[in-house]
């Protein structure tokens, strides 16, 4: 009997891949899907625009006051805190990441 493991090899090539430690920009977290999955906006940029924030730069972003950033979030997502929806974006990408071309 001869089994098909392409699946298996796939698999193992995305978890080498993933392992040790990795640094994911904003942008790659925070995709359309996940963004419209938790919100009434379709993507990342959209969910800023409405908080009423000028962010055009990685500093503007950061210079968002930390309470005023959380109380949007709370409000206009699904999510308690920021840092519990960084959190759910990486473990969906993450999976996306170990699930490629298997699906």
């Amino acid at each position: 009997m001869k089994f098909d493991l392409r699946g298996f090899d796939q698999l193992e090539k995305n978890l080498s891949e993933l392992s040790g430690a990795h640094s994911i920009p904003l942008d790659d977290l925070m995709i359309p899907g996940f963004i419209s999955s938790c919100s009434q906006y379709s993507n990342f940029e959209e969910l800023i625009e409405a908080s009423g924030f000028k962010v055009e730069t990685k500093e503007d972003f950061a210079a968002i006051p930390d309470q005023e950033w959380e109380q949007f979030i709370q409000t206009n997502t699904s999510y308690e805190s920021w840092i519990e929806m960084q959190e759910a974006a990486g473990v969906s990408h993450m999976e996306s990441k170990l699930f490629k071309g298997l699906k």
